[in-house]
């Protein structure tokens, strides 16, 4: 009998709903990749945006039938022709757009972007910790390069709960900067944890900010929409120390994970080997149950991070071709 893999795979565009769990024979490594056996996929909202519609999922150059998730952490099994640097038994973590939820992964070993890329993954460091950190991590660092917080420095971030705040707050935090972050009333003491002080978001959020920084704030970053964005201009910040990452404000620069600065991933991975920054796992949830998870994840009120666990096959599935 062939090898065989679950994947999670939609054959139409839409919400949750179009998910559907499929076992497919399993992918083999070519000349120059390698095959991951997946244990933990990490959830973001880039995931389900990608495939809510036909035009979003060509924009990312997604067809169907698509698979789903792009953050995985795993164990090398196969190595294709002309890999260095990896073997067999390796743990490894990183990005497979739109297939990373799935028994197996196979991607570039050479590849250097959140789309198809592979990372040793440190002694100290969980799968499922792992698995979180290529969408989120990149994008932390991309967004922080451009405001370019140092000490001394006061920045506020909004959305500094979600999953890619997480990584936001604390790297800020690390460069010394003093951080406001915005959230909802229930999430103050989790920002708290995180090192931010806490400021609801909505109306007047300018004058919240304002009374907490006593009236300076240096940089700022929205990692939602433009509220956090308009917020800092009202109070002055420079429009080239603001930065978006989910939507455009007019004279405000945009970052994504693409721009991450070469070496980002494997410093964000070195910092948690270290104790240094820790990555909060809201939920995990069994792959049987991906329609569960992305509705609490697409839901946008999670503290930290959302993870699907591939370690324990349960029954049969459906096979397809």
């Amino acid at each position: 009998m062939s090898e065989t893999s679950r994947v999670v795979r939609l054959e139409s565009f839409g919400g949750p709903e179009v998910l559907r769990l499929r076992e497919v024979a399993a992918s083999q490594a070519g000349p120059g990749e390698l095959r991951v056996r997946v244990s933990a996929a990490g959830l973001n909202p880039m995931d389900w945006i990608m495939v809510a519609d036909a035009a979003t999922a060509t924009r990312f150059g997604l067809n169907l039938p698509a698979g789903f998730g792009t953050d995985y952490a795993g164990m090398v099994d196969q190595v294709g022709a002309g890999v260095t640097g990896f073997a067999p038994g390796d743990r490894v973590f990183g990005g497979a757009l739109s297939r990373a939820v799935a028994d197996f992964v196979v991607v570039k070993a050479a590849g250097d972007t959140a789309a198809n890329e592979a990372h040793h993954t440190p002694d100290e460091v969980d799968d499922r910790t792992a698995a979180t950190l290529a969408i989120a991590g990149r994008t932390a660092a991309a967004a922080l390069a451009v405001v370019d917080p140092g000490p001394g420095d006061t920045v506020l971030i909004g959305g500094a709960g979600g999953g890619v705040g997480v990584f936001t707050v604390q790297l800020a935090r690390l460069a010394g900067a003093r951080v406001i972050g915005t959230g909802s009333a229930t999430s103050a003491d989790f920002l708290r944890g995180l090192g931010a002080e806490p400021v609801t978001y909505g109306t007047g959020l300018a004058d919240r900010v304002r009374a907490v920084a006593a009236g300076r704030v240096d940089a700022a970053i929205d990692l939602h929409g433009t509220e956090t964005a308009s917020a800092a201009r009202e109070l002055g910040v420079p429009a080239e120390r603001i930065c978006t990452i989910a939507a455009q404000l007019d004279g405000v620069p945009a970052a994504n994970g693409a721009n991450a600065p070469a070496g980002a991933l494997a410093e964000i991975a070195g910092l948690i080997a270290a104790g240094r920054l820790r990555v909060p796992i809201a939920a995990g949830f069994p792959v049987e149950q991906i329609r569960t998870a992305v509705e609490l994840q697409a839901g946008r009120h999670v503290p930290g991070k959302i993870v699907i666990d591939l370690g324990r096959r349960q029954g049969r599935l459906r096979r397809t071709p």
